[in-house]
């Protein structure tokens, strides 16, 4: 007997939860399909299965407004009808942190399992660009399989396929990742959309299946076809059984099943014979001719990048490690504010939200989640940082008198830190209960001398610092136990630099009246009103507002950087597309006022400002091409003649132990249609360099592939970009600015993107976003580090994700307490590691501490409880879900010694006593 072909038609709806619609438009369209999705459950037994597109927030948006169906839904989940997750959510996996990218896994893993089932697929059906750790991530996981629409075969213009060569021999591969994990992967070669709309009608279906049969064959390694019944907020086919039947019975050859990914996937794997290739690491169509990467989503609205990582970093640097701290303490850790902080910040992390490829409705309620996943977060930090500073030793300064003000420094990263801090500390109080009148209370913190006072650390030694007097100040407290309590205040702000705070710990100082003298002043940081210089960096500025960074550790020079670069924009929100034979604007040889602006003992900073004009926006002919809808790359409208002014405040600091350059910028930005870059040459002679990924620090070609066409070869990042030669490099490290590129200038030089301004949404029809055009003030934040070659060993990339995470600072009292005034949860060694996360699990209660290896070679990671973790029972190895595994070698003792394979994520459980 002829073995057939099958044919797997799996029905589903990639559900873009927001998009060319605001999110309550498609809320609405939402419902209306899953009651159709109900309703044909209920009516058509053979209706077998509807993928719910990976994501099981589809399921908390329909039972907001359908609680009433809870049950039907329920019944249809466990009978294994719609399979949920393995998501929360559809990420932009490049533009989201490493720790959210496994929230959205834990959490929908968590919300699944309250069904009693969990659909074990590595869905990727749209994401922009796919992460070179995700064959880890999802092995770790227990998923061996991975479905994609992007990243190693083009596709074009409103999805539509484009042929040429690509990686692989088939639409099923292997991906690999750079630890050797592999997955089977399975490429929507002929996109999510393959098998919509079949034809009931006999003359409509044959032609119909003839065609999609021979699409699919075209690429597919076995004879198991995969046909998807769906695509963007597709409805439910209501007919679609009667649509099989007529399938059967125009093509004998075929079996037609009603399919899902389970019996699919284990389709494939029991029918491959054929090799198939082996493609390693990110898939980000670098095969490509260039023009549909939507990389340049990672500029687009770039204030949405900024919010986004600000909130990353409360929650999960923040947040979490001083909650952990607090629950050593005996606070209880609430797993469920972080679950809803999570999941309102994950709400704006789908890939056409925190790509800024939205309209503009959509992004000003991203801007209100975000601010709500913040304020979460800083109620969590307000609550724990407060439990832990009450309960810091600090009675050794009770030796200055009751009026000594104590304060503690929180070093939440995973290095040892130092740096410059701010904190406002109330001098003194007095509560409205006291029933003092008002005119009184005020006049008595009026009253207050503030001055002759110190800031010493633990041992009386005198810290310089900095004071202003912020006067008098409304304040309340909201104690657990009773109504709130209102007071006036006289408060200050200190600034200072805090030395060597432990990695997860803190350190004690304390504001008071007598205190040893301080020390002689260190020498300037300022060399004349035009440079700055420590014991490791020498900045020198030019006229041009540039400036030459000497690292003097080992002479390497890094001239002209800080150029700022001015190109039209006539692309979309998906990709830049400079104006054909347009002439880049630098503000190279444009004078630039330049005077010193700070000068303490601890920091020191220059501002430089640059009065330029930049053209107005793109010309007549801009618009007609948008309304005409013509494809970007084909547009041939340039910028009008008209400019308007372009001042940028550039502010360069260099603090007293500070081995890196702070770089702070601004500007009005009243043009459109334009892009602003900073430029940064390195002079290095590399073929190569390096960006931090997700759980990656991804190594990339300089020059693109052969296939290359476009221009521009933007790039994603995360924390940093680096480019090293063999003994100098030179790290960027960036607050929420994600996208750079290594020119191919002769000197490669690392371009920062600031800005783009764009008009319209792009892809498959015409949609303006005049908000996109991001008009008004913006702000940026650089690090720039220069390092001996190697960004690992040299700490360069630990001090660049150390610029992720602020500082935190507690006010608190003279007592004693359970942690010493200077204190660490864990210390841990380990080469080539990176620490990622210390949190709690909700299940166990177990700490979970994550980091990864950086480089693709074999380490050891040491790990010892510190002074400031509870009682440890036993160690175990974990994985991304964060479960229990292998008990760690050496139980009882004072330390772990784990080996960590090349590139490995390392997750470690420690069950408390």
């Amino acid at each position: 007997m002829t073995h057939k072909r099958t044919a797997h038609i799996i029905s589903h709806t990639h559900w873009d939860r927001e998009w060319y619609l605001p999110y309550e438009k498609h809320h609405v369209l939402l419902v209306k399909l899953m009651d159709t999705l109900l309703h044909t459950l209920d009516t058509d037994p053979n209706f077998k299965s509807f993928y719910l597109d990976g994501q099981t927030i589809i399921l908390e948006d329909y039972l907001q407004v359908r609680p009433e169906n809870r049950e039907r839904l329920e019944r249809y989940i466990k009978e294994g009808r719609i399979p949920i997750g393995p998501w929360y959510i559809l990420q932009d996996a490049f533009l989201t942190s490493s720790e959210a990218n496994l929230r959205n896994l834990q959490i929908g893993h968590q919300d699944a399992s309250r069904y009693g089932t969990i659909a074990k697929v590595g869905y990727f059906p749209d994401t922009f660009g796919n992460i070179g750790q995700a064959p880890q991530i999802l092995r770790q996981a227990g998923i061996d399989n991975a479905v994609f629409g992007r990243g190693v075969k083009p596709t074009g213009f409103n999805n539509t396929v484009a042929d040429s060569d690509y990686e692989s021999s088939f639409s099923e591969l292997i991906w690999e990742g750079p630890d050797g994990s592999r997955v089977l992967g399975v490429l929507f070669a002929n996109w999510y959309c393959n098998g919509m709309e079949v034809p009931v009608d006999e003359a409509s279906a044959k032609e119909y299946w003839e065609r999609k049969l021979a699409e699919a064959e075209k690429y597919a390694a076995t004879d198991q076809l995969l046909f998807m019944n769906g695509c963007d907020h597709q409805p439910i086919q209501q007919d679609l059984s009667a649509a099989l039947a007529a399938a059967r019975e125009l093509f004998p050859d075929t079996e037609f099943i009603h399919s899902n990914f389970q019996d699919y996937l284990a389709s494939v794997n029991a029918s491959l014979t054929r090799e198939l290739s082996v493609v390693k690491g990110e898939l980000r169509s670098q095969r490509t001719d260039g023009w549909s990467t939507l990389v340049n989503t990672a500029s687009a609205r770039v204030y949405l990048k900024q919010m986004n990582q600000l909130g990353q970093a409360m929650l999960e640097k923040v947040a979490e490690p001083l909650a952990t701290l607090a629950y050593s303490l005996g606070q209880e850790y609430p797993h469920h504010l972080f679950t809803y902080a999570w999941k309102t910040l994950m709400q704006n992390h789908p890939h056409d939200s925190i790509c800024g490829c939205s309209v503009d409705e959509v992004h000003r309620e991203m801007v209100t989640r975000f601010d709500k996943s913040r304020h979460i977060a800083e109620a969590i930090i307000d609550d724990s940082k407060k439990t832990i500073a009450d309960s810091v030793d600090t009675s050794v300064f009770g030796q200055y008198g009751e009026d000594a003000l104590p304060l503690v420094v929180f070093n939440t990263t995973g290095w040892k830190r130092s740096g410059v801090v701010a904190v406002e500390l109330d001098v003194a109080r007095i509560y409205f209960r006291d029933g003092v009148p008002l005119d009184e209370m005020n006049q008595k913190m009026y009253a207050i001398d503030i001055a002759g006072r110190s800031l010493v650390n633990r041992d009386g030694a005198a810290i310089a610092h900095t004071v202003v007097d912020l006067g008098l100040q409304f304040g309340y407290d909201l104690p657990d136990d009773k109504f709130r309590q209102p007071y006036m205040s006289r408060r200050v702000r200190l600034t200072f630099e805090a030395a060597e705070v432990p990695a997860l710990g803190l350190a004690a100082y304390a504001w008071v009246r007598e205190a040893e003298p301080a020390g002689q002043p260190s020498a300037s940081l300022a060399a004349g009103t035009h440079a700055l210089e420590n014991e490791w960096l020498r900045i020198d500025v030019e006229n041009d507002g540039s400036f030459n960074l000497t690292d003097k550790r080992s002479g390497q020079m890094y001239r002209g950087l800080g150029v700022y670069e001015n190109t039209g924009d006539i692309g979309n929100e998906y990709m830049y597309k400079q104006p054909d034979g347009e002439q880049t604007w630098t503000t190279k040889g444009l004078s630039a006022s330049i005077r010193l602006t700070e000068n303490t003992e601890y920091r020191a900073a220059i501002e430089i400002v640059q009065e330029w004009a930049v053209p107005a926006s793109a010309d007549e002919q801009f618009e007609i091409e948008k309304r005409e809808a013509v494809y970007f790359p084909n547009r041939k409208s340039q910028r009008t003649a008209h400019t308007v002014p372009l001042t940028i405040r550039t502010e360069i600091a260099l603090t007293r132990s500070g081995q890196a350059v702070e770089w702070k910028s601004s500007f009005n930005n009243q043009a459109k249609d334009h892009r602003v870059r900073v430029l940064f040459p390195t002079d290095l002679a590399t073929a190569v360099h390096h960006a931090d990924s997700i759980f990656e620090i991804a190594k990339r070609d300089n020059e693109p592939a052969a296939e290359w066409v476009n221009p521009s070869n933007a790039q994603h990042q995360q924390a940093f970009v680096d480019v090293s030669g063999e003994l100098a490099g030179l790290t960027v490290a960036n607050l929420g600015l994600h996208e750079y590129e290594v020119l191919r200038d002769g000197r490669n030089t690392i371009a920062i993107t600031l800005l783009r301004s764009v008009a319209e949404l792009g892809d498959w029809g015409v949609f303006p976003t005049p908000e996109a055009q991001c008009l008004g003030e913006q702000s940026f934040s650089l690090s720039i580090i220069p390092h001996n070659g190697d960004g690992t060993a040299s700490g360069s990339y630990a001090a660049a994700y150390q610029f992720q995470v602020p500082w935190t600072v507690s006010q608190t009292g003279v007592h004693e307490g359970t942690f010493a005034s200077t204190v660490s949860a864990f210390d841990w060694e380990g080469s080539s590691l990176a620490f990622s996360s210390l949190k709690v699990n909700e299940q166990s209660g177990d700490l979970m501490l994550r980091w990864y290896n950086m480089k693709p070679a074999v380490t050891e990671l040491k790990l010892t409880a510190g002074e400031a973790a509870p009682d440890l029972g036993y160690a175990y190895k974990s994985d991304v879900l964060e479960q229990s595994g292998e008990l760690l070698a050496g139980q009882g003792q004072s330390f772990y010694q784990v080996p960590v394979g090349p590139c490995e994520i390392l997750t470690l459980g420690v069950k408390l006593k």
